[in-house]
């Protein structure tokens, strides 16, 4: 299938939804925590979570356009500047996965999908307690997008990472913590490690034409 601009914005919309929300490949699955300054707590999940820049840690996001009233997880990141990013696991997926219905504000999302919330060493928005990683966030800026979407970006206050999965020179193996991908709006990936590679320096390559 060849696809020009032209005829991608002629397919149905529901298909091109699903294509374009795809085309990019398996995205992180993460739990966004939230609490409003009344104290009514959100939970919703995104696929948008991407790495910034490690010093200082910082952790960039996409929400959708907010027209009109401003959904509850940007307005309560907004009001309070904090906001949890919980990695979704294997044991929760429907769970996490239904926390993208649109609920009455006063309702949580951690109460009707049995979701249990955490909270740690004082930090003002709630963490998922099943998620193996955690990371406590503060906004930095939001920057609007050509799409009318929000890039949100923010910096890592505090990090719960298991001991076990972290080697010794600092990198993740998500397989043991058996987190999830996502792959359009509603396909989920087991993640498998398959290889690990040195650092790239340009006299170090190996001869791929040999």
């Amino acid at each position: 299938m060849l696809l020009r601009e032209d005829d991608i914005k002629q397919l149905d919309r529901k298909y091109r939804l699903n294509l374009i929300n795809s085309v990019t490949g398996v995205k992180p699955a993460n739990l966004i925590g939230t609490r409003s300054e009344l104290h009514q707590d959100n939970l919703a999940i995104f696929s948008s979570v991407v790495h910034l820049g490690s010093h200082p840690a910082q952790i960039g996001m996409v929400t959708r356009p907010q027209r009109g009233t401003l959904k509850d997880t940007y307005a309560n990141i907004l009001a309070t500047g904090k906001y949890t990013i919980n990695h979704v696991t294997e044991s929760f997926i429907e769970q996490a996965h239904y926390t993208s219905a649109k609920l009455e504000k006063e309702e949580s999302e951690f109460d009707r999908m049995n979701i249990e919330r955490e909270f740690i060493d004082g930090f003002f928005a709630p963490f998922v307690a099943r998620s193996s990683i955690k990371l406590g966030m503060r906004l930095l800026k939001t920057i609007s997008l050509p799409n009318e979407c929000i890039f949100i970006v923010g910096e890592v206050e505090l990090a719960l990472i298991p001991d076990n999965s972290i080697n010794e020179i600092g990198q993740l193996d998500l397989e043991t913590d058996a987190t999830v991908g996502i792959s359009g709006l509603n396909s989920y990936y087991s993640l498998k490690k398959i290889a690990t590679f040195p650092y790239v320096r340009s006299n170090e390559i190996p001869d791929f034409n040999g």
